[in-house]
């Protein structure tokens, strides 16, 4: 059989899932050099989180790190992941933004583009995975793993077979929350691999222990590509380490020597890196295999841990986590990842400290059901449904048909805070927060008195992903 390859996640999922994503550029491009030496299949720079925090919290222009990255990957090919038609936002966006974005990713020098659905509606994704090919990129469209009794082995191979209608050059099982266990793995890649003569990639974060073995059942039944990381910023939510996992599939026939004084060079300089940003070091040192009963990711528990605490009400933790399931069930079983995680998350907090189900309901969970995100895996409860729909109908065709132009419109309001496409881009993705972003970045060239820029809100939950 062919030897598996390694895609490594250090440089975004990791210390996304780790530190809050506070890894800057300097610290990243710094080591770089030495990570293209090592022979990964790739390597995931970009995308998720990471645009968000470049400009919220770094100060950074996500596309100068992209740039920089760039550069010193040499050998290695370059990866991102995009939400489909949310790009690297939290809604839904226009075609003809969707269209400049990923044309701008190309311009940068990006080789491979993840793209996913929170609820596998591939509609969502048509014309981002449409523009990645056109771009000429590398299409690799990603089934976001989650358990329900409608997410079986059957309902997963027929998104593998949308997946290759949309031209996708290789398929991704991506597992957020750790709940792909050995034995569904092997299930899942054997009968996937026998369907179609495609590359397939297993992504799983290491949240409920299970992740590595897992792996090992993904190889045994075909798997061909492993998402990684440096062994300073593996386990606990981030995926399993590199170096263990290298280490065993050798042992077992299945992949080549790895080079582990180079691989222990390169541990020992993210062993500092996570030192320094202790601050946003989620400091998970222990699997929690409860996830595979209640579902939730380790990013969206420890925020639900942070909206009990400011309400005062940690007391209710164990009530939101049986609630959370409850809601999904109702919304009938998304997977939970940005942005159904948020949606769901804040739905069960208010189910409980009001006392009533649904006495509160967000404008999420209204839009959700009127079909704004797409269309659910089941169907959604017809009480709720009642509740919110009343007389109306939800919605039936892609969401972003119903969207007008937004490019001409964000470059009038934005004016010449939007030197480049890049700007424009930041601005209609980040709303007030890239304002405040491109104020400060050009505030000595426009003579803008920075202080009496708005303040912006800092609610948007970041979710590893």
């Amino acid at each position: 059989m062919e030897k598996v390859t390694f895609t490594d996640t250090t440089f975004r999922d990791a210390h996304q899932s780790l530190l809050a994503t506070r890894v800057s550029t300097n610290e990243l491009k710094e080591i770089a050099p030495l990570v293209d030496e090592v022979g990964y299949h790739a390597v995931e720079i970009w995308g998720g989180a990471t645009y968000d925090a470049c400009v919220r919290y770094l100060f950074e222009d996500p596309w100068e790190r992209l740039d920089e990255l760039r550069k010193r990957f040499k050998k290695t090919k370059i990866q991102m992941l995009l939400r489909g038609q949310n790009l690297l936002g939290y809604k839904h966006y226009a075609d003809d933004v969707v269209e400049l974005f990923v044309k701008k990713m190309a311009d940068h020098g990006m080789d491979i583009v993840r793209i996913f659905d929170a609820l596998n509606d591939f509609r969502n994704i048509e014309k981002t995975c449409k523009e990645v090919k056109k771009n000429g990129m590398h299409l690799q469209v990603a089934l976001a793993y989650t358990i329900s009794p409608v997410h079986n082995v059957e309902y997963f191979v027929s998104l593998a077979e949308k997946a290759v209608n949309l031209n996708a050059d290789s398929l991704c099982i991506k597992d957020m929350a750790g709940l792909l266990t050995p034995g569904k793995a092997y299930e899942l890649v054997k009968a996937i691999k026998e369907r179609f003569d495609l590359p397939l990639e297993i992504h799983a974060h290491f949240t409920t222990g299970v992740a590595d073995m897992s792996y090992i059942k993904a190889v045994e039944a075909g798997a061909d590509i492993l998402d990684t990381a440096i062994s300073p910023l593996a386990y606990g939510t981030s995926q399993p380490a590199v170096e263990s996992l290298w280490i065993a599939l050798h042992d077992l026939g299945n992949a080549y020597e790895p080079d582990l004084k180079l691989l222990e060079r390169i541990a020992n300089y993210f062993e500092e890196v996570r030192k320094r940003h202790s601050d946003t070091d989620v400091k998970l040192t222990t699997t929690k295999p409860a996830i595979l009963v209640n579902q939730i990711p380790g990013g969206m528990y420890s925020n639900l841990i942070n909206q009990l605490k400011g309400q005062n009400a940690l007391h209710l933790l164990n009530d939101v986590l049986e609630e959370v399931p409850r809601v999904r069930k109702d919304l009938g079983y998304p997977p939970l990842v940005t942005p159904t995680s948020q949606i769901v998350g804040v739905q069960a907090v208010l189910n409980v400290l009001s006392g009533e189900r649904y006495k509160l309901i967000t404008k999420e969970v209204e839009r959700y059901v009127r079909g704004y995100y797409g269309k659910p895996p089941a169907e959604i409860s017809p009480e709720l449904k009642e509740r919110i729909l009343k007389d109306e109908k939800a919605i039936t065709c892609r969401p972003a048909d119903l969207l007008e132009p937004e490019l001409d419109k964000a470059r009038e309001k934005i004016g010449i805070l939007a030197k480049t496409d890049e700007d424009l881009l930041t601005y209609i993705l980040l709303g007030e927060v890239g304002k405040k972003y491109l104020l400060k970045k050009y505030e000595k060239e426009l003579a803008v008195d920075f202080s009496t820029a708005d303040e912006y809100s800092d609610t948007t939950a970041v979710y590893p992903i």
